[in-house]
C-alpha cells in the first residue's frame, strides 16, 4: 500500500522560510510526477508546484521566485522550499504524486493528508 507523507508545516512570520517534505512510501515501482497543491476553507485545491520525473518544474504565478520544488529520485520523496512568505501563503498544504504500484498498469494519482501552513505576524 502505498502513502505519502508529509511533514515540516507550520507557523511562521511574514518573510520567513519553511521546507515542505513529502515521502512516498510502501511499494512503488515507478512515479510520475510529483506536486504540491493547496487549499484554504471555501476554497479549490490548487497546484502551487510540480516537478516530472524528468526534472521539470511548473509553479503557480504568485509563487515563483519565492518557492521552489525537487525531488530525490532515490528516496521518493520531493521538497516544496518555500521562502518569502506571505500571509495569502497560508493553507493546507497538501503532496500528491502519480504512483505505478508492483502489479499495477496504469499509473494512480496519491494524495497526501495535508500540512498546515500559517504565516502571520
Amino acid at each position: 500500500q502505498v502513502q505519502l507523507v508529509e511533514s515540516g508545516g507550520g507557523s511562521v512570520q511574514p518573510g520567513g522560510s519553511l521546507r515542505l517534505s513529502c515521502a512516498a512510501v510502501g511499494s512503488i515501482f515507478s512515479i510520475s510526477h510529483m506536486g504540491w497543491y493547496r487549499q484554504t476553507p471555501g476554497m479549490q485545491r490548487e497546484l502551487v508546484a510540480g516537478i516530472t520525473r524528468d526534472g521539470a518544474t511548473t509553479y503557480k504565478d504568485s509563487v515563483k521566485g519565492r518557492f521552489a520544488i525537487s525531488r530525490e529520485e532515490a528516496l521518493n520523496t520531493a521538497y516544496l522550499q518555500m521562502n518569502s512568505l506571505k500571509p495569502e501563503d497560508s493553507a493546507v498544504y497538501y503532496c500528491h504524486a502519480n504512483i505505478l504500484a508492483p502489479g499495477d498498469y496504469e499509473y494512480y494519482d496519491y494524495w497526501g493528508r495535508g500540512t498546515q501552513v500559517t504565516v502571520s505576524s
